[in-house]
């Protein structure tokens, strides 16, 4: 049986309550296909912080090293500045661990209503560049405290950072519909958006067949609302991909739905999966968040590592158990997290039994 070390980092609020229901599920579904997942558990986050005055320790991205993959719950809390939590935690192991894609599908799932008019059928795949863009930390403020104080946040987009994004996205594009979307806004921003036009065509041109559309952002978000189902896949800089994924998700039904994968994908360094939601405060505690989102990161985790058939026996269940209308809040429903988590646990159960 093979052995597959995974670093868990349950993080903040509603993190520490679906992260667990999702571990069970990925246990039972790798069990199945003579593989076991070590889950190795680091109580990082904001109540590490408090005591630590840093959200995890000064060796954590050498502590991490050695998992295939980690696996994250949320990270925020409303006591703790985002500064703190986001910079402290979740950005620098996508950095050092060079995760510079974001890929995060959003599909429609059956016993999800979209709040769109029409119902559209929804199923996209959004490529975010996950390490520089808009998201750098180069900047700063002048004449703090006066009537002339300034802030300066300066987005970095080198040809290297754009070119693999495209890559990756053109190459997925591939093996879907041969249609790419590219998000830009090349006619307000004429620097790093023209830059990022150029090396995008440039790196589609040497894809025969497929076929690349170059849409502004505004005009996209639009079309995720109304046409979502005629999109397929979307590359998109770190700040567009974010903003968009998080409206594609509420296309579908809701954020709690939306898993994400950040990759290496040379897997020089460990990838990590995590939910789209944060770590909703309003809600934590209550046994109520919506796991599914949670495990879907786990099934795209398990096919990270090899694991394709269980990854899809994993969504198989998640599908039937939400089509049979058993649900979370947001969803409509009244089951709790771990109602949710069991119910999957049992469809894979029964999947197994059946064949």
């Amino acid at each position: 049986m093979r052995t597959h070390p995974i670093a868990v980092l349950a993080g903040d609020g509603i993190g520490i309550e679906v992260t667990p229901a999702a571990q069970r599920v990925l246990d039972r579904a790798i069990a199945s296909h003579n593989a076991r997942l070590e889950w190795r558990e680091y109580p990082w986050g904001t109540d590490y912080y408090r005591v630590h005055g840093r959200m995890m320790p000064v060796d954590a991205i050498d502590t991490l090293a050695d998992a295939d993959a980690v696996f994250l719950g949320a990270v925020g809390d409303p006591e703790v500045s985002d500064v703190e939590t986001l910079w402290g935690m979740l950005i620098p192991i996508r950095r050092e661990f060079d995760q510079y894609i974001n890929l995060r599908p959003v599909r429609s799932l059956p016993g999800v209503r979209s709040p769109l008019a029409d119902r559209p059928d929804i199923d996209l795949v959004i490529v975010r560049e996950n390490v520089e863009g808009e998201y750098s930390a180069v900047g700063g403020r002048s004449y703090a405290g006066t009537p002339y104080e300034s802030a300066y946040q300066q987005a970095l987009f080198s040809r290297r950072g754009i070119s693999r994004a495209a890559e990756f996205a053109a190459q997925l594009a591939a093996r879907r519909s041969g249609r790419l979307v590219s998000a830009t806004k090349s006619n307000g921003i004429i620097h790093t958006m023209t830059l990022w036009d150029e090396v995008v065509r440039d790196v589609v041109a040497g894809h025969p067949g497929i076929e690349l559309e170059s849409v502004l952002i505004d005009a996209l978000a639009a079309r995720v609302v109304q046409h979502p189902e005629r999109l397929d896949v979307v590359v998109a800089s770190n700040l567009f991909g974010d903003i968009l994924s998080d409206l594609a998700a509420a296309a579908v039904g809701s954020i709690g739905i939306a898993p994400s994968a950040n990759l290496n994908p040379e897997r020089r360094f460990p990838s990590m999966f995590e939910p789209v939601h944060g770590s909703a405060p309003d809600i934590a505690g209550q046994g109520i968040a919506n796991p599914v989102g949670q495990i879907w990161a786990g099934a795209m985790m398990l096919e990270h590592l090899g694991y394709e058939a269980a990854a899809g026996d994993v969504m198989g269940a998640v599908e039937r158990v939400l089509a049979a209308g058993i649900s979370t809040r947001d969803l409509g429903g009244s089951a709790s997290t771990a109602e949710v988590g069991d119910a999957v646990l049992g469809e894979l159960a029964k999947a197994r039994v059946e064949a």
